[in-house]
């Protein structure tokens, strides 16, 4: 276990003054560092001379023994404050949402209270949903609500809410990332390979509503490289970033842009109105009646990323190029179970024949 103490000499300490970034090794915490975006960002943080710590509620990591664990179930700050012990860290990233039970505005405070006074940098992973629902926003923008109908979109505002106030009264160096939906090799959530499946299955696919919602992506990759550039750079602290792609799509044009790099050149989709879908049991998230894919069929929300590309240089990996890099890893790992298209299926016997297929670009 370290010493107490920052995890960089100054013998080792890199400062670059024209860019304001500062490269110093550095003794980080990531909670939540085994899924998707810490697959990545560990790795990174390590290839650029950090010392790196995570905290999962497992014993045990995928990474190598330079990773250092600690276990807790991030909602339990006193287990947090246990596990952490003496140990003091330069950074911290906050990336770890609890799906099943939720992650509370309260509870993401208990845990930055750990380290108020004791952490040169604190990033918060966000998510455009803290915005609550409409188009182009700016990150002066109003939060969601304390009573927001979505407790996802309810707790990231309120938890933003939270760390803002602290880095008001104590300087508490915080850093949130509004994402929207996140693509990429890895993907834990049946989003991308949905589609795949069915596109590779010579299967009809379903598009609610003839798909005119508005979506917004961001690569994976991208999202890591904007983390690790909030921790370097150094005027970052209480700033919020938008962080996607700027061109948002409708959810007709992801369709063809999914078909197209999977080598579909007329996919079949089938336009259903959202509200028979949903009559008839369809559901968006972790059901077996998913019909487009988890979580894709939700209120349109969009950004402008001016902010982080000119504060974090951002520049956007092309959404096509992202796609292939996905696609390609999508068929080398076929990670989830193989697909039920039952209820696809009844979708299509009862509705297909009243409602004309939207023809291809």
């Amino acid at each position: 276990m370290p010493q107490e103490g920052s995890g960089g000499s100054r013998s080792a300490r890199r400062k670059n003054r024209n860019t304001g970034e500062d490269s110093t090794p550095k003794r980080i915490l990531v909670i939540g560092g085994t899924n998707f975006i810490g697959r990545l960002l560990v790795p990174e943080l390590l290839h650029r001379g950090h010392e790196v710590h995570i905290l999962h509620r497992k014993s045990r990591h995928p990474f190598s023994k330079r990773v250092h664990n600690l276990a807790a179930d991030r909602n339990d700050a006193a287990a947090v404050r246990k596990a952490v012990g003496s140990v003091r860290f330069d950074a911290v990233y906050d990336n770890v949402y609890d799906w099943e039970h939720g992650t509370t505005a309260a509870q993401v405070e208990a845990t930055a209270q750990i380290f108020d006074g004791k952490v040169g940098r604190y990033v918060f992973m966000s998510s455009v949903a803290a915005y609550g629902d409409g188009l182009n926003h700016h990150e002066g923008d109003a939060l969601a609500p304390d009573d927001h109908p979505n407790p996802y979109a309810r707790n990231k505002a309120m938890s933003e809410r939270a760390l803002f106030r602290m880095h008001q009264r104590t300087g508490f160096p915080v850093v949130t990332l509004r994402p929207p939906f996140i693509y990429g090799p890895d993907n834990p959530y049946y989003r991308e390979a949905f589609f795949w499946d069915r596109f590779r299955a010579g299967r009809p696919v379903i598009l609610p509503s003839e798909g005119h919602r508005l979506m917004q992506f961001v690569y994976v990759k991208d999202l890591v490289e904007l983390a690790v550039k909030a921790l370097e750079l150094r005027n970052a602290a209480g700033h919020a970033f938008n962080t996607a792609n700027p061109r948002a799509i409708t959810q007709h044009e992801l369709l063809l842009d999914l078909a197209r790099v999977a080598g579909v050149k007329e996919p079949h989709l089938v336009s259903i109105p959202r509200d028979l879908i949903q009559r008839a049991g369809g559901q968006a998230f972790g059901s077996h009646k998913l019909y487009f894919g988890d979580y894709f069929d939700v209120p349109a929300i969009t950004q402008i990323v001016t902010k982080a590309q000119r504060m974090l240089a951002f520049k956007p990996t092309d959404f096509e190029t992202g796609l292939k890099a996905t696609y390609r890893w999508y068929l080398k790992h076929r990670a989830f179970p193989k697909p039920d298209f039952s209820f696809e299926d009844e979708l299509l016997a009862r509705f297909s024949t009243l409602i004309p297929a939207p023809r291809s670009a």
